[in-house]
C-alpha cells in the first residue's frame, strides 16, 4: 500500500471506531429516554418553572403544591410534587431547598435544585458545586 492509500484507510479506521465508540456511549444512556423530563417540551419546563417559583413565594417548608401539564399540548400526561425545605436567611438573603418528583408514564425522578434571592428579588436557581 503506497503512504497516501495506508494515511487514507488508517484514518477512515480511526474514524470507524471512534463512531463505533461513540455509539456504544449514547446507547448506555438510553434508559434516559423513559424518564419523565424526556417527554418534557418548552412550554411544559416555563409553567413548571413558574410552579416552583409560585411554590418558593407561598409555601411554608414541607408544605407541597402540586403541578401538571395539562392544557400545555403536550399528549404526554406530566406531574410533579413541589416541596420548598430548608430555608435559610443570611441578612437579606434567602435561599430555600425545593424537592421535586417529576412523574410520566409511570416513571418518576427527583430532583433536588436550591434556589436563592436578594430581598423580594426573582428566585435564581444555584449551581451545585
Amino acid at each position: 500500500m503506497s503512504m497516501n492509500i495506508r494515511a487514507v484507510f488508517q484514518l477512515s479506521v480511526g474514524g470507524l471506531l471512534l463512531a463505533g465508540a461513540m455509539g456504544a456511549h449514547a446507547a448506555n444512556l438510553n434508559f434516559l429516554n423513559d424518564t419523565p423530563i424526556a417527554y418534557m417540551k418548552q412550554a411544559d419546563n416555563d409553567s413548571l418553572r413558574q410552579a416552583a417559583f409560585e411554590t418558593l413565594n407561598t409555601k411554608k417548608d414541607g408544605e407541597s403544591a402540586t403541578w401538571n401539564n395539562e392544557g400545555l399540548r403536550n399528549s404526554t400526561r406530566i406531574e410533579a410534587q413541589l416541596t420548598p425545605d430548608a430555608t435559610s436567611k443570611s441578612g437579606d438573603r434567602t435561599c430555600r431547598q425545593m424537592h421535586v418528583v417529576l412523574s410520566a408514564k409511570g416513571q418518576a425522578m427527583n430532583l433536588n435544585p436550591q434556589f436563592c434571592r436578594e430581598g423580594t428579588g426573582q428566585w435564581v436557581m444555584q449551581k451545585k458545586r
